[in-house]
């Protein structure tokens, strides 16, 4: 579990604190900016 939650993100590879909550609101364990590009440019 402490894995899970040490803040880094899957897709840009940086330490943000969104990471975390990100997982928990949205199941994706990415920062918020790579979630709003991920939201407007879905590949």
């Amino acid at each position: 579990m402490k894995d899970e939650l040490d803040n880094i993100c899957e897709e840009c590879k940086k330490e943000d604190e969104s990471v975390s909550q990100n997982l928990i609101k949205h199941g994706y364990k990415i920062c918020d900016s790579c979630y709003t590009s991920k939201t407007i440019f879905p590949v």
